[in-house]
C-alpha cells in the first residue's frame, strides 16, 4: 500500500481512492486513473482502514463506523486527509494528499491581491469552491503569508488538520475537531476567548457557526472561512440563507458590513505540461459592493459589480486572461463557462 501511495504522490496525485472490489485509483491532473490491476477484497480494504486510524478506540469500533474522518502521515511522502466510508456494506477510503510544504501565494500562482487581503487587520474573508477546487491550499497560503509577514496569534479549527504551520513570526494554534475540540462551532466559540488576531475555520456548516463567524469578524478579528459553493453570488446567498429566519435581514446587513472579500475558485488543466491552475473570482468589500449585498434585489448584480470595479474580477475576466497568456486552452475556458466579450470592449484597469 505504501509503495502505491508513494508512487501516486510522485505522479502528482491529489486524491487516492481505495475501494473493495476495485483497483487503487488516483486523481492526477483532475482525472481518476487506475494505479493497479488487482482488485481489492473487502478484508484488504478493512485492513488498510485500520492502518490509517490513529487511536485504539477508533480501531475497536471500526465495524460500527459508517463515516469517519482522520488525518494520516507517511514519513518522507506527505500527510493525508482520510475519509473512511461504507458502500455496499464494505469499506471505501478516500485520501486527500496534503504536501508537507505549506503552499505560498506565489507557488499556487494566485493573484497578488490575496496578499493585501491576508494582511487585513479585521473583517471576514470567505474562500469558496466545490470539493477539490483547492480551497484548503489557498487558505493555507494566506495563513502562511500572515505567518511570515506579521506578529499575530492565528487560531485554526479544522476537521481534520491539513497543512502543518510552524510558528514563524506568528504563534499558530491548530485545533482538530474530535481530538482537540468537540466541533467547528464549539472550537470557534472557544477561539474568541483565546486572544486571537486571526481565526481560520473549515467549511461553515450550520447557522450557529455562521452567526459566530459574523460576531468574530465584527469584534475586530480577521476571520478566514470556507464554503463549498461555486461562485461569489452563490456564496453570499448561501451565507445569508444559513442564518435563522428571524436574523436573516439584519444578518444580511452584518455580512455586508463585515465582509472583506469573497474569493471563489475552480481548478483547470494547464494547456502545456502537467498540473492545474486556479481560475478565481474576487469580490472585495467597497461602498458599491456592500450596497449590493445589503439589497436583496441586487444579489444577482454582484457579478456586474465585480466586472466594473478595479481590484475585483469575475471568472470570465480571469478565464480570458488565462487563455490570452496561453496558460489554459480556449476549449478549457469554454467548458468552464467562458464567453469572449464583444469585440472592441476595453479592458478594465487593474489599478
Amino acid at each position: 500500500m505504501e509503495k502505491i501511495i508513494k508512487a501516486a504522490v510522485e505522479r502528482g496525485a491529489s486524491d487516492l481512492h481505495i475501494k473493495a472490489g476495485d483497483v487503487f485509483r488516483a486523481r492526477i491532473n483532475g482525472k481518476l486513473v487506475p494505479l493497479t490491476k488487482q482488485r481489492l477484497t473487502p478484508e484488504q480494504t478493512r485492513t488498510i482502514a485500520l492502518k490509517l486510524m490513529s487511536s485504539d478506540e477508533d480501531r475497536a469500533r471500526i465495524d460500527r463506523l459508517r463515516d469517519f474522518d482522520c488525518s494520516w502521515g507517511m514519513p518522507g511522502v506527505g500527510r493525508f486527509r482520510v475519509n473512511v466510508l461504507r458502500q455496499r456494506s464494505s469499506f471505501m477510503i478516500v485520501m486527500r494528499v496534503i504536501p508537507f510544504a505549506v503552499p505560498t501565494i506565489e507557488s499556487l500562482g494566485l493573484p497578488e491581491t490575496l496578499k493585501q487581503l491576508a494582511e487585513s487587520e479585521r473583517g471576514l474573508i470567505l474562500v469558496a469552491g466545490v470539493s477539490g477546487s483547492g480551497k484548503s491550499s489557498t487558505v493555507a497560503a494566506m495563513v502562511h503569508h500572515i505567518n511570515t509577514a506579521h506578529q499575530r496569534h492565528i487560531v485554526t479549527v479544522e476537521n481534520p488538520i491539513e497543512f502543518l504551520h510552524r510558528d514563524l513570526n506568528c504563534s499558530v494554534t491548530q485545533r482538530e475537531v474530535g481530538v482537540d475540540t468537540e466541533s467547528i462551532a464549539v472550537g470557534l466559540h472557544a477561539a474568541l476567548r483565546q486572544d486571537p488576531d486571526v481565526v481560520v475555520i473549515g467549511d461553515i456548516a450550520d447557522a450557529d457557526t455562521a452567526v459566530t463567524v459574523l460576531k468574530a469578524a465584527e469584534s475586530g478579528l480577521l476571520v478566514i472561512a470556507s464554503l463549498p459553493t461555486p461562485d461569489v453570488t452563490t456564496t453570499a446567498g448561501h451565507m445569508i440563507a444559513m442564518l435563522p429566519d428571524e436574523e436573516r435581514e439584519i444578518g444580511r446587513m452584518r455580512l455586508a458590513e463585515s465582509v472583506r472579500a469573497i474569493l471563489a475558485q475552480q481548478l483547470l488543466p494547464r494547456e502545456e505540461g502537467d498540473g492545474r491552475v486556479a481560475a478565481m473570482e474576487i469580490f472585495i468589500g467597497s461602498p458599491e459592493s456592500r450596497a449590493a449585498l445589503r439589497d436583496p434585489a441586487r444579489l444577482g448584480d454582484l457579478t456586474n459589480v465585480m466586472g466594473r470595479s478595479d481590484g475585483m474580477q469575475t471568472f470570465g475576466e480571469h478565464l480570458g486572461e488565462l487563455v490570452s497568456s496561453g496558460i489554459i486552452s480556449a476549449e478549457t475556458a469554454k467548458a468552464a463557462g467562458y464567453e469572449p466579450p464583444p469585440s472592441g470592449r476595453g479592458k478594465k484597469s487593474r489599478g
